[in-house]
């Protein structure tokens, strides 16, 4: 598994610059939000996502996460229909902060146009995607010793 700074991010997934990762699995793809993502908004307190057989399109949002002071969107790495919903965020959302890889997945998608869609990722552990998330880690701490100043 890779990691940067303090953040989790493995190899094996292919990543979005919208802090999605990606995980083909046969042929469905397992969807979440990445390590990075999850800390940023700190305590997940719920989870909004698509239902089985809903159609989902690339790098559109699908569903949103919530804490206590933010609410973001969750974009779709691959374009298809879920087959699949993580229930267990329903009861728990801070399985995204406590294992955002794993327990934490978000929902399953047989995918429409795999190759092509996977072909607009960043793969973990490339050159390209480490000084992708470098430059991001970067410029989320300035945005927040900007905002300590206001």
């Amino acid at each position: 598994m890779g990691k940067l700074e303090d953040y989790e991010l493995p190899d094996d997934l292919y990543y979005t610059t919208e802090h999605s990762w990606a995980k083909v699995e046969g042929d469905s793809v397992v969807v979440g939000v990445t390590d990075f993502a999850q800390a940023m908004a700190e305590k997940i307190q719920a989870v909004q996502l698509p239902f089985e057989g809903e159609s989902v399109e690339f790098m559109k949002p699908f569903g949103t996460l919530e804490s206590g002071k933010w609410t973001g969107k969750i974009y779709a790495p691959v374009s298809g229909e879920v087959t699949a919903f993580n229930e267990g965020l329903w009861d728990d959302a801070s399985l995204v902060n406590n294992d955002p890889y794993g327990e934490g997945w978000m929902v399953k998608i047989t995918p429409s146009n795999l190759d092509e869609d996977l072909s607009k990722l960043m793969k973990g552990g490339t050159d390209e995607f480490v000084q992708w998330q470098l430059a991001e880690i970067e410029r989320v701490k300035k945005e927040v010793e900007e905002s300590k100043k206001e």
